[in-house]
């Protein structure tokens, strides 16, 4: 198997929130797209905040494209030279208050939509987390904060009595196996 060539990239539209590409490219087998769209995104940083009382974290909060209110765990983009751990931490803190004295564990680093997008999320596990700070929103941001038996939250989403996005499900599944696992060694 080989890559595409890129034969010719132009911006059909820049902005703050992302930019459309449009490619030419040439497929192996010698055929040519003449218009190819790449949405352009910042990468971004995501996490299961788990407290002491194992509770999940979730933020709720409306989502104009979604036309609705959906429950997420924390996430946003870093900030200047932020590394993805502090730009995490950040993001939890203001958006919900909550921190934790333990490091963030990293479940994994994975491209959101290959096809289309050229970003990535990496999704960490914070566990032990306290309510510590205020939150400390954007003036764009109506976020109410939500805690759920983090041992429940599977059967929630499997019974769609929450409303969700992909990211938010898949990082609790990420983290229910890292713990299931974790727990496995630990009695051994």
């Amino acid at each position: 198997m080989e890559k595409w060539k890129t034969l010719n990239s132009e911006y059909i539209h820049e902005s703050p929130f992302g930019n459309i590409r449009k490619d030419k490219c040439e497929l192996p087998n010698g055929l040519v797209i003449d218009d190819y769209y790449v949405n352009e995104y910042s990468d971004w940083v995501n996490a299961v905040v788990i407290t002491k009382e194992n509770e999940i974290v979730l933020v709720e909060q409306y989502r104009y494209a979604g036309k609705d209110f959906f429950l997420e765990v924390p996430a946003g983009k870093r900030e200047g030279n932020e590394t993805h751990e502090e730009g995490l931490m950040r993001e939890i803190e203001e958006e919900t208050g909550y921190t934790s004295w333990k490091k963030p564990i990293l479940l994994g680093d994975f491209m959101v939509n290959p096809a289309t997008q050229n970003n990535r999320v990496k999704t960490y596990l914070l566990q032990d987390a306290v309510k510590a700070y205020e939150q400390n929103l954007d003036e764009t941001e109506e976020i109410y904060i939500r805690l759920y038996d983090f041992d429940d939250m599977g059967e929630l989403l499997r019974t769609n009595q929450i409303k969700t996005q992909l990211f938010t499900a898949y990082a609790y599944y990420m983290a229910k196996d890292f713990l299931a696992e974790s727990t496995n060694i630990n009695s051994n």
